[in-house]
């Protein structure tokens, strides 16, 4: 009797735990602060940057804007810091920040992408897992905070995913004679742009991620079949793409196996 009332107290308290995690309001972000600045609203704002404020109503950031006179920071200031002496000083540089110049603005917000950028494998916005001493990239390369989805190619929009990738990574933008039916999906069917723990940044190991589309059931005890092809005696030889068989993984002009 005492064990079954000691199990059941356990029961309730990881319920009453579970409530209070599920229950527990918003986390509050403070936006930056510049030393000695003071808010002073986006209206300040779009007196000079126009072009920005006029289709900001778009962006998907545009969810930060809130009017009433006692949140004056919450507009352009959550992401820019106070702009007192931004607007006193004509625009003077230093008086404001830029979030192209650090990513540190955006994770205050983003906390998830902070920590997928300690990965191993990132791209060069923090400078650290290449081993670089200062970025090579900001957020804003692949993103657009002001105007339209800060997410190129999401939703119904996938036929673009691949436009903001392939602006840098030029070699695999095709076309291809031969084409792999992946890229259709999007870069970020294969890839964790952000960052990953695996080479080349890729969501999977890469035989478990090949496999997952390319699996064939197995009927024969003797032989293993992928794409009606034993291959028995080539997955000792390493991965997919490792073992040269087919290296031309996002698309091929001389052969469907996607070599090149």
């Amino acid at each position: 009797m005492t064990r079954s009332l000691m199990a059941l107290g356990a029961i309730a308290l990881a319920v009453l735990v579970y409530a209070c995690v599920q229950q527990a309001g918003p986390r509050l972000v403070a936006p930056p602060q510049i030393a000695d600045a003071e808010f002073v609203g986006t209206e300040e704002c779009a007196d000079c940057h126009a072009d920005k404020v006029e289709h900001f109503s778009t962006a998907t950031h545009a969810v930060l804007v809130v009017e009433s006179a006692n949140a004056t920071e919450i507009g352009c200031e959550s992401c820019h810091g106070p702009g007192s002496l931004h607007t006193e000083s004509g625009g003077e540089d230093g008086t404001i920040i830029n979030p192209k110049d650090s990513p540190e603005t955006c994770f205050q917000c983003h906390l998830d992408k902070r920590a997928d950028f300690a990965l191993p494998y990132t791209h060069p916005v923090t400078g650290g897992a290449l081993g670089l001493t200062t970025s090579r990239m900001t957020c804003s390369n692949c993103h657009e905070p002001h105007q339209g989805p800060a997410i190129a190619g999401g939703g119904t929009a996938m036929a673009s995913q691949g436009d903001t990738c392939t602006q840098c990574h030029i070699a695999q933008r095709g076309p291809f004679v031969y084409e792999h039916e992946a890229l259709r999906e999007g870069c970020t069917t294969c890839h964790r742009p952000h960052g990953s723990p695996n080479p080349k940044m890729l969501t999977e190991r890469n035989q478990t991620l090949c496999l997952k589309c390319h699996f064939q059931e197995q009927t024969d005890s003797t032989t293993i079949l992928i794409g009606g092809r034993n291959h028995s005696n080539l997955l000792s030889r390493g991965t997919c793409a490792s073992t040269g068989c087919h290296e031309a993984v996002h698309g091929s002009n001389t052969s469907s196996s996607l070599v090149f």
